[in-house]
């Protein structure tokens, strides 16, 4: 006899249980929508419909890989950020909503800029280059990542969400992949998201994050400064006068950040909080100058 929805629903969020995954009932609803074809709604409403013997097995595999704390996102493959859904890859993060304060930036930014030009350093999926030139039309953009893996994925997204002709992603150490005429007609905004957790606090992270995001993408072994020092510098090369820089940061770096942006030559530091309340951006600007006289 086949299982029905509302038997595997139940299996799922006791085995999710057992094995301590918080928000148990909410992995189990989309996972057994995702496994069945169904609408989540169905689940609740119809529990009584039974689930074909290939789709049965699905669920349970996906049940068995989140009991290992494996994140549904990555049990799916995709991940909900901003107004779209981004294919994930080992290579890549997986989307926070926290992120999405930078993109709400940076579109507030460029919003009245005429084609503005972006450069997004450690694109990963290219989730804040793509969510960003999405709303913004006339926009084109580079994305740069070390990680062949993450620069296939990105370019991927890009194409289905049929943004692939606005921007190119490439491999790059740094800025390593930008031509000479890109280097001097430069960029409106130089966006990034770096590895800016320490060494030690890598210690504390969920194992659904310590276990199944890259780590190179999450920490420097070090301070988590690393890549601000280097970036900083990089990006007033790259900003066009006017233009503007904007990281994302961990909790407690937004000083010594605003510091470094400053000592690299940007004024006007500014910071934004996440829905927590957390200071989660830092944005500056680089100064319009002309012959003995610069302007903000």
């Amino acid at each position: 006899m086949s299982a029905t929805l509302g038997t595997l629903m139940a299996e799922g969020v006791a085995a999710l249980n057992e094995a301590g995954i918080e928000n148990a009932r909410m992995d189990v609803r989309i996972l057994l929508a995702r496994a069945a074809g169904v609408d989540g709604g169905r689940i609740s409403a119809w529990p009584e419909d039974e689930v074909a013997a290939d789709k049965e097995t699905l669920f349970r595999d996906m049940i068995a890989r989140r009991s290992g704390h494996e994140p549904v996102g990555r049990i799916l493959g995709e991940r909900d950020f901003w107004r779209h859904t981004f294919k994930l890859a080992p290579e890549t993060l997986e989307p926070r909503p926290d992120s999405e304060t930078l993109v709400e930036w940076a579109i507030d930014f460029l919003e009245d800029n005429d084609a503005p030009r972006i450069v997004d350093f450690g694109t990963g999926t290219g989730c804040l280059l793509l969510s960003t030139i999405g709303d913004l039309p006339g926009s084109s953009g580079i994305g740069l990542d070390i990680s062949e893996g993450a620069v296939a994925c990105a370019r991927e997204n890009a194409r289905a969400l049929d943004l692939d002709g606005q921007v190119e992603f490439r491999v790059s150490d740094w800025d390593s992949a930008l031509g000479d005429r890109e280097r001097a007609d430069g960029f409106d905004l130089v966006m990034s998201n770096p590895p800016y957790i320490t060494r030690d606090e890598m210690e504390t992270l969920s194992p659904e994050v310590q276990k199944f995001d890259p780590r190179i993408a999450l920490t420097d072994e070090g301070d988590g400064l690393a890549a601000y020092r280097v970036l900083s510098q990089v990006a007033f090369d790259l900003a066009k006068p006017g233009g503007f820089v904007i990281f994302e940061i961990g909790r407690g770096q937004e000083k010594d950040v605003g510091q470094l942006l400053v000592e690299a030559g940007f004024v006007g530091v500014e910071y934004r909080e996440d829905l927590g309340g957390i200071v989660r951006c830092v944005a500056a600007k680089k100064t319009r100058c002309s012959v003995g006289r610069c302007v903000i």
